[in-house]
């Protein structure tokens, strides 16, 4: 967990770097910060999303709310906020969860409420493509504190 904590502080200096500052107009430095951010995130939580999903598991078989599908801890890629970093239990049929890659985070406002939109997508670069995966739901979300 350590060098999990020291990885995920080096891609955010190095996204920080990259960019030129914290805050600014958006140029080419933060879209190339935020893709570097993206594929360096999915990396660390991959590393971890074996063990993690394990432990999830465990605790929700012991409060008698385990899961009848398959499971699996993806990333989670947040879409116009800039680059975050966090990961996702999805569930469902083992078909389509190897064919979830991440979970796409979309923030949007109604009226005065904050909406998070989490959808399980089949692709970690949602630049590249965004297609949600069918029979997919979200049953955790993990959150690292930096």
């Amino acid at each position: 967990m350590k060098c999990f904590k020291r990885c995920v502080a080096l891609l955010v200096l190095g996204t920080m770097l990259l960019t030129g500052s914290v805050a600014g107009a958006v140029d080419l430095k933060d879209i190339l910060g935020d893709v570097v951010g993206v594929v360096a995130g999915g990396y660390a939580i991959s590393a971890i999303a074996g063990p993690l999903n394990d432990f999830i598991n465990t605790i929700t078989l012991n409060k008698g709310v385990k899961a009848n599908g398959s499971t699996a801890v993806v990333p989670i890629v947040s879409l116009g906020q800039g680059t975050h970093i966090g990961a996702a239990q999805v569930t469902g049929p083992s078909n389509a969860i190897n064919s979830t890659k991440a979970v796409a985070q979309i923030e949007a406002s109604y009226r005065s409420m904050r909406v998070r939109i989490l959808v399980p997508v089949d692709s970690s670069n949602p630049i590249e493509r965004f297609r949600r995966v069918q029979g997919v739901g979200v049953s955790a979300i993990i959150d690292l504190k930096l």
